[in-house]
């Protein structure tokens, strides 16, 4: 298992071949929960709740907040200007399609960093109806506007790695040549599988030259995100865009939180993540948005530390047995539930939370009446329930 002593995974995981490609590397998060969250079908956050999950990202260790698009909306120009007071570490960079207006509206804001995006793959270009000519003179037009006002560009290849390569080349060599200082390789319909994730990045890579910081934005389409993540980070991005909670249109984009504890407990890579805090901004940023997470989502979901099944209950005394990782790098709660599923041992252990005794030779009835109790409701039994059933039992 892992040096680490809080991480239980495979040896297999700290083979040279495995972790020599990740050897000596720091990952940073571009988190773009603000902008490209915020287009989950039916999410809107306010101004002020942008800035309360700005303050939350902070905390967690984010490197770069995308704070919004506000040439496209009123509300994002406002959420940027309070989020300019709010003293946050974390650099705030904006938005902006390759267009002048949209530059200058960066510009009134007063934004010193902005991510700069134009469509790039001909099934695109087709859809806007635009020419790679016409496409290239935006980019270099509204990247150039960007620099003379002073704000540094990361230049967005929309559906990069659907892109031929000789003309992406020619894109971001032309980006970089009109002075964006950093490249973002988008993968933005999940269209990659990690393999050529990996390929494309790698590619980039010795396009731009190593004094070049390479992103990677990848989607959730194929539930690929995180892998595709972690294996452009071995190809050479230095930087990771994605979300909390993975929330975006379609299936999302990739999960900031998954990929910094990917990256850190299986290949040993250094983030700037404080993940002892991603539960607490995960239910922030679930609550302003209005949707529940699933029970059972890597770090953040409320089942990760349950147990119901008595075989499971019985190895909760030794929690490498039946976890990768401690709870306590997520700062999560372990801890027995009551069910069905459960078993002589999870009684045992319920008793001893709450404090409750009873004669050995009355458990079985008591975990009769448990179990009878969890399919009766189709759920759980609460600590209530259990409580008048111990009573119950003690009294026969």
């Amino acid at each position: 298992m892992s040096g680490n002593s809080k991480v239980w995974v495979s040896d297999l995981n700290s083979r040279p071949e495995i972790r020599s490609p990740f050897s000596g590397k720091r990952v940073q998060f571009y988190d773009t929960t603000l902008r490209d969250g915020e287009q989950t079908v039916g999410v809107v956050l306010s101004p002020q709740q942008k800035v309360e999950i700005a303050l939350k990202l902070d905390e967690l260790g984010v490197s770069r907040i995308e704070a919004g698009f506000p040439r496209v909306s009123a509300d994002d120009a406002e959420a940027i200007q309070l989020m300019q007071k709010a003293n946050l570490k974390a650099e705030l960079w904006g938005f902006s399609r390759a267009v002048k207006a949209d530059v200058d509206e960066l510009v009134r804001l007063g934004l010193q960093a902005s991510t700069i995006e134009a469509p790039t793959s001909e099934i695109k270009l087709k859809a806007y109806g635009i020419s790679q000519d016409e496409v290239l003179k935006r980019i270099e037009s509204a990247i150039s506007t960007a620099r003379a006002a002073g704000i540094s560009v990361a230049f967005f290849a929309v559906d990069g790695s659907r892109t031929h390569l000789e003309f992406l080349k020619k894109i971001y060599l032309a980006a970089l040549n009109a002075g964006a200082v950093e490249i973002v390789v988008v993968d933005t319909i999940g269209a990659c599988s990690p393999e050529a994730a990996e390929v494309l990045v790698r590619e980039v890579c010795s396009w731009v030259g190593p004094n070049i910081p390479v992103h990677f934005h990848g989607h959730n389409d194929f539930g690929m995100a995180t892998a595709c993540a972690v294996a452009a980070v071995k190809a050479g991005a230095s930087w990771i865009q994605g979300t909390i909670n993975g929330m975006g249109e379609r299936a999302g984009n990739a999960d900031i939180g998954e990929i910094a504890l990917a990256l850190s407990c299986l290949y040993g890579v250094e983030v700037d993540l404080d993940l002892k805090k991603i539960r607490d901004v995960s239910a922030v940023v679930s609550r302003a948005a209005g949707y529940k997470l699933e029970a059972w989502k890597p770090l953040v979901g409320e089942n990760l530390f349950m147990r119901e099944s008595g075989a499971v209950a019985s190895q909760f005394h030794i929690p490498e047995a039946i976890e990768p990782y401690s709870s306590d790098i997520v700062n999560a709660n372990r801890q027995i539930v009551l069910g069905k599923k459960s078993g002589i041992g999870s009684i045992d252990l319920k008793l001893r939370e709450l404090g409750l005794q009873i004669s050995p030779d009355r458990r079985a009835s008591v975990l009769e009446a448990v179990k009878q109790v969890g399919i009766s409701k189709r759920g759980l039994v609460s600590d209530e329930e259990f409580r008048r059933i111990v009573n119950e039992r003690t009294r026969e």
